[in-house]
């Protein structure tokens, strides 16, 4: 079900700091793979997808429920429609937790089905973050981060279903979810914004 109108994306309101610090590592994380095809779900504001389609020589096709956004495919990530093993990777930043957490692992088994080799996608992470960080001249800079439990009750606000750190979603049952459906290489929250997770997984090949 469609959230929100295409207003909602307007750089005023959408655009902060600590957003364009994730985006860097959407694409570091999408690059790393070296795809030769990329779905993006969720077009959202279309940075991503600009910066493939402009200054790459990779396959991008965007899929999204809201036709207003304009993707190349309008369908739900729970079922698309599209042939197995379409992508080589197939990616959704801050997308998943727009479904109830009951269709989760349905989005997961579809993402891996439509996939070629990876899945990538980043999920909202609440918890108060400590962070450092300290740069002397002549020297690397130090910074390291620290999320600070504090499981309140998620409650609905329109949006997201579900936030990793919330009571009854913890981070380990978000990576039991995971490992059913591909082998995780890696997951991490940048340092530039410790709201976004984000989870780097391998499809298992039958």
């Amino acid at each position: 079900m469609k959230q929100v109108n295409k207003e909602h994306y307007d750089f005023s309101r959408y655009s902060y700091p600590d957003r364009w610090g994730s985006y860097f590592y959407q694409l570091k994380e999408v690059l790393d793979t070296k795809p030769s095809s990329i779905l993006e779900v969720g077009v959202g504001d279309k940075v991503f997808g600009s910066f493939i389609k402009n200054n790459t020589d990779i396959s991008y096709k965007s899929l999204d429920i809201a036709s207003d956004l304009n993707p190349d495919i309008v369908a739900p990530i729970t079922e698309t429609g599209l042939p197995p093993e379409s992508f080589d990777v197939i990616c959704a930043f801050e997308v998943l937790e727009h479904i109830p957490f009951d269709q989760f692992e349905t989005a997961l088994k579809e993402m891996s089905r439509i996939s070629k080799k990876h899945i990538i996608i980043s999920l909202p992470h609440f918890a108060p973050p400590i962070q450092f960080l300290l740069k002397i001249p002549l020297l690397p800079k130090i910074c390291f981060a620290l999320k600070v439990p504090f499981p309140k009750k998620h409650i609905w606000n329109g949006e997201h279903y579900f936030e990793i750190g919330k009571k009854d979603y913890p981070l380990n049952r978000i990576i039991e979810s995971i490992k059913k459906f591909g082998t995780l290489e890696k997951h991490f929250v940048p340092f530039e914004n410790q709201y976004h997770h984000f989870f780097i997984i391998r499809k298992k090949h039958d």
